[in-house]
């Protein structure tokens, strides 16, 4: 069916009114042996702007079309509009690994060599005259999250003598380990998980929250009851992930995107870094 003349006008005026979504800028960290590459969204002027560092999980950040993968794009738009700047740090990519989430035997591990990106990341923020150094926070998605969660640590504590996290965010971490361990935290850390989550562990995220109430800086967990893995990421229909030979998809359990949580967290975030 055609369209009217005057409605298909509109729709063209309207769609080429709309802003084009921000490209980020590559930038270079340097390591202590190699370089980190990363993807930097920084809000227009001089700042000295809130920056959030921001950990994908196991499929990595990028593909061959994309610099920044589609749902960490939507999370980078988000915090940008609200004021934020967002640098993603690629452990993958910079390593020329692809996907690590079907991998026996990683070679860039949570509690290590992300650990070590995200302090390196910090570091090189310290330094640029347009970050708030007193209002650097983190966020992490699955693997990302697990890494944020080793960073937090007060046995983990950075040795420059910039400021400390303001605050962190960690999507549906793997708390198996952090929960054995007795897990404690020097940053004000939210943990957000589906109470169906069947790739990480709802019951272990619990464990360890309270676990560190009484031993540390402020701990929160939300769960969300019948959302599962990847709830935040958008346009994504409920799946099993061992159907579908994606090597960026975890080997068993379920995935998909939970619209109220989605919303919710959406919300938990901005009031968590606004703190």
């Amino acid at each position: 069916m055609r369209l009217p003349l005057t409605t298909a006008l509109f729709l063209t005026l309207l769609m080429s009114a709309a802003p084009a979504a921000p490209a980020p800028q590559a930038v270079e960290i340097p390591l202590a042996s190699g370089v980190l590459h990363a993807q930097l969204y920084k809000p227009e002027g001089a700042g000295p702007f809130p920056t959030v560092i921001a950990l994908h999980g196991c499929g990595g950040l990028s593909s061959h079309s994309d610099a920044v993968l589609p749902r960490y794009r939507d999370w980078a738009e988000r915090l940008l509009k609200a004021g934020n700047a967002v640098l993603w740090p690629d452990s993958y990519g910079s390593r020329e690994l692809g996907p690590q989430c079907r991998v026996k035997e990683m070679h860039v591990k949570a509690r290590r060599e992300r650990v070590a990106d995200i302090a390196a990341t910090k570091s090189w923020l310290m330094k640029q005259n347009w970050v708030a150094r007193d209002r650097v926070s983190l966020m992490g998605w699955a693997n990302g999250a697990s890494a944020l969660l080793w960073a937090v640590r007060p046995q983990s504590v950075a040795r420059d003598l910039g400021p400390d996290f303001r605050a962190a965010i960690a999507f549906y971490p793997d708390c198996r380990i952090s929960a054995g361990l007795g897990w404690s935290t020097r940053v004000p850390t939210l943990v957000l998980i589906g109470a169906d989550d069947d790739v990480s562990s709802p019951p272990a995220c619990r464990q360890m929250v309270e676990g560190a109430h009484g031993r540390s800086a402020l701990a929160r967990i939300v769960v969300y009851p019948g959302a599962y893995h990847d709830f935040d990421r958008a346009n994504t229909p409920l799946h099993a992930a061992a159907g579908t030979g994606d090597a960026a998809a975890p080997e068993r359990g379920h995935l998909g995107t939970d619209a109220q949580a989605r919303a919710e967290s959406q919300k938990e975030v901005v009031q968590w870094l606004a703190r």
